[in-house]
């Protein structure tokens, strides 16, 4: 799967845990940054990745911030996106199998890197249930215009 990772100065360090087990389960990650710890702004890097994609340069993104939120926002602006703010393994099933999230959003302040990679591997495992859901989510998609 290729996957597209964000994060500011705050995420960082939980990226680039995330990173490395994604590239050690066999995906292909592109890092939009941040590439250090260093003062950044989580827009700067969440839009690019989740223009990625709803372009389909990548299947899925993954990205982090301190609280989850702004890079849930940002990544929420792009038409074609379905973010999801994710705190434990159930949240971000749910989100796949209900949602179709194609972004997952992680708070890097509030989990242990041990966390998130079980979420980021039970978002990553949980197939979209289609059914009653496949209308919602047209719905959601509905909303979608070229401008905000």
């Amino acid at each position: 799967m290729k996957i597209a990772v964000g994060s500011d100065h705050a995420g960082y360090e939980l990226k680039e845990r995330v990173k490395a087990y994604l590239v050690e389960s066999g995906n292909e990650v592109r890092d939009f940054g941040a590439k250090n710890a260093e003062s950044s702004d989580y827009p700067d890097y969440g839009g690019p990745a989740a223009m990625a994609v709803a372009e389909g340069s990548a299947d899925r993104a993954v990205l982090v911030c301190g609280s989850g939120q702004g890079m849930c926002m940002v990544a929420n602006r792009v038409a074609g996106v379905r973010a999801a703010l994710a705190w434990n393994e159930k949240v971000a099933g749910l989100s796949r199998l209900h949602n179709d999230a194609n972004v997952l959003c992680l708070p890097a302040r509030f989990m242990e890197p041990e966390t998130a990679i079980g979420i980021v591997d039970a978002w990553l495992k949980t197939e979209f249930e289609g059914g009653r859901h496949t209308r919602r989510v047209e719905k959601i998609m509905s909303y979608d215009t070229e401008e905000r």
